[in-house]
C-alpha cells in the first residue's frame, strides 16, 4: 500500500501501471454483442471520462465524492491516490462514488456504461460495488472479496442521456486497507457476431 508522502518525500512515490489491474467482471459479463448490420456509434473503445484524485469534476454534473479517506495524495510525481482503512461512518464505511451525466458529453440516446474503479487492496477485503439508474438495470453489483490490483466494475444498462447516474465502491466491514486511483466511464466493449460463425 502507498503511505502518506508530501513535499520532497512525494518525489519517491511509485507510479502505478493502471492498465495491469485485474477486472472483477469478465469481458462476457459486460460486453455488448452486435450482429453485422447493427448500428453503433464510434468511438466505443475509449473512455468517455476518467475521474481521479487530480480530476474530480467532469462535464455537467459528473463529479466525485470521496467518503472518509485516510489520505488523499495529489502532490506526487507517482500516481495520485486516496487510501482507506475501515471505520464506521454515517454512510456505512469509507468509499468512492462517481456521478455521471451522459448528456453533458453530447450523448443523446439511451446507452449502457461500464464504470470501473481501479483499486489496490492489501489482503482479502470485502468491498461493495453498486450503481443506480432510473428505468434501467445494474449488472455486476454486490459485495466482492478482492485482493491486489483490481478494476471493480459495474454496468449501468439503458441509461437515458438526460439522467445523472452514479456508481460507488464502499467498504462496509473491517478488512484490509485499500487505495483508489481512478474511475473510468466507458461504453461496454463490442463483440461482433457473424452469422453462421457463432460457437
Amino acid at each position: 500500500m502507498l503511505g502518506e508522502a508530501s513535499g520532497e518525500a512525494a518525489e519517491n512515490t511509485s507510479t502505478i501501471d493502471l492498465s495491469t489491474f485485474e477486472r472483477t467482471l469478465s469481458l462476457k459479463e459486460f460486453a455488448t454483442e452486435l450482429r453485422i448490420g447493427d448500428i453503433f456509434h464510434f468511438p466505443w473503445f475509449t473512455p468517455i471520462e476518467t475521474i481521479s484524485p487530480t480530476h474530480t469534476v467532469g462535464k455537467g454534473r459528473t463529479n466525485l465524492t470521496v467518503i472518509a479517506p485516510d489520505i488523499l495524495q495529489t502532490d506526487t510525481t507517482g500516481t495520485p491516490f486516496a487510501s482507506f482503512n475501515f471505520r464506521q461512518v454515517p454512510s456505512g464505511g469509507p468509499g468512492v462514488s462517481v456521478h455521471f451525466q451522459p448528456s453533458a458529453y453530447g450523448i443523446t440516446g439511451t446507452a449502457s456504461y461500464v464504470i470501473s474503479f481501479l483499486l489496490s487492496v492489501s489482503g482479502p477485503t470485502n468491498l461493495s460495488i453498486s450503481g443506480s439508474v432510473i428505468g434501467g438495470t445494474v449488472s455486476g453489483a454486490g459485495t466482492k472479496t478482492v485482493n491486489g490490483n483490481v478494476a471493480m466494475s459495474v454496468v449501468l444498462n439503458n441509461v437515458m442521456a438526460s439522467q445523472v447516474v452514479n456508481a460507488a465502491v464502499q467498504q462496509r466491514e473491517p478488512g484490509g486497507s485499500w487505495s483508489w486511483f481512478s474511475t473510468s466511464i466507458e461504453y461496454p466493449p463490442l463483440i461482433l457476431q457473424v452469422a453462421g460463425l457463432e460457437g
